[in-house]
């Protein structure tokens, strides 16, 4: 008889995010104080006139199917949002809406990558990137970004890095984990090594409105006409709009690409959540106040918890330019003990840190860097406050 599980499925590892956060929810479920800087969502509702806008298309009946590609108007309304928001135009038949950014970067790994091709996923990367490359057959070939480069790559060192088997460059600015947002000079340099390379970038956008610093974002897809053909943008309302549960996430991609997508999830999925997709064109319509309040608050717990983290003696962070996380550096404090605890990885260290402080953090070694822990600032000034004088006091301790 054969395994009762496929052997695909023997490569994916289980989201470490989801198990800390699930762990720490139940932990605060028992009646203990837990501080998560572990799942990176906002902490703040859906504006008002989002929700009331699902509750009138639930009124008026539209809870039918939709075309799989998504409804026309929110097709529109996004290429609406390319144009203004990144230059770009095109087509409503080149967008296909999707049930999450994490499906569209799924759809788009599914279309492009056969058994065998090589994907470049720059290290630290969001730990579904090689889980979906791995499913889809794709190898990923990991980049890895040093610290004092604020954890990004140079073209030089992705010319260096791509090989006769590479097929795609995962491209993440603004970034998780790290909050790196690469410079239009620099996001032109990578353009220009993808072109004279004949590769795709899947370029994911999600956390596009999220800069600090006067920093801009800049899409690859913006650089030439060349390189918006090898291109598939992947963006989404969950962070822009606080509409994680929603379930909506969008992509932008050459004709023959959209098309083979769309006839994918014909199949896989039917279409989106039709009361998601009323609800995300009142986002996509809606001035951007809001959004302008939820990025100041943002940049206001970015410089409480880099500000913190300085004070503490053996670990640094990079301070990140966009999205809401920062690089947590331990990898100085590994080989120190906590009580008979040896500290020799993220895991370990974040084991602890939960086990003694309550401090739920995501360990680096899912995303490539074991020599740090993640912290998500989407949560309040004092958790944030009393989460990092937790963690002083866990480091102080370490002996």
């Amino acid at each position: 008889m054969s395994e009762r599980i496929a052997k695909r499925m023997k490569s994916i590892s289980p989201s470490l995010t989801l198990a800390i956060s699930a762990k720490a929810k139940a932990m605060k479920e028992a009646g203990e104080s837990v501080v998560s800087f572990g799942v990176g969502e906002p902490d703040f509702n859906t504006p008002d006139n989002i929700i009331a806008a699902a509750k009138a298309a639930l009124d008026k009946g539209y809870t039918k199917y939709t075309p799989s590609s998504g409804l026309l108007p929110l097709r529109k309304a996004i290429c609406e949002k390319f144009k203004k928001d990144n230059g770009l135009s095109y087509e409503p038949s080149q967008i296909i809406v999707s049930n999450g950014a994490k499906h569209s970067i799924y759809n788009a790994c599914y279309a492009i990558l056969d058994e065998g091709d090589e994907v470049i996923i720059p290290a630290p990367y969001w730990l579904t990137y090689p889980e979906v490359v791995k499913v889809c057959g794709g190898v990923p070939k990991y980049l890895y970004c040093k610290k004092e480069n604020k954890f990004k790559f140079s073209a030089e060192e992705l010319k260096a890095a791509i090989s006769p088997k590479t097929k795609m460059l995962i491209f993440n600015s603004p970034s998780n984990p790290t909050g790196a947002v690469y410079s239009e000079d620099e996001v032109r340099a990578i353009a220009k090594v993808c072109e004279e390379a004949g590769i795709f970038v899947l370029s994911d956008e999600i956390y596009e409105k999220l800069c600090y610093n006067g920093v801009k974002p800049f899409s690859i897809a913006a650089c030439s006409e060349k390189m918006k053909d090898l291109t598939i943008v992947v963006n989404g309302v969950s962070k822009s709009y606080a509409m994680t549960g929603w379930r909506i996430g969008y992509l932008a991609a050459p004709k023959d690409v959209a098309k083979a997508i769309d006839s994918f999830q014909s199949h896989a999925t039917s279409n989106a959540s039709s009361i998601s997709q009323y609800a995300t064109l009142e986002a996509l319509a809606s001035p951007e106040e809001e959004m302008r309040k939820m990025v100041e608050v943002f940049d206001a717990r970015r410089a409480k918890i880099l500000q913190l983290i300085a004070q503490i003696d053996g670990v640094e962070a990079i301070e990140p330019d966009g999205a809401f996380y920062v690089m947590l550096c331990v990898g100085g404090l590994y080989g120190k003990k906590y009580g008979d605890k040896v500290i020799d990885g993220s895991i370990a260290f974040a084991d602890a840190l939960l086990e003694t402080e309550k401090v739920a953090t995501v360990p680096g070694v899912s995303f490539g860097a074991d020599d740090c822990v993640r912290l998500s600032y989407a949560l309040s000034e004092d958790d944030i406050e009393e989460g990092l004088k937790r963690i002083a006091r866990f480091v102080k301790a370490l002996a």
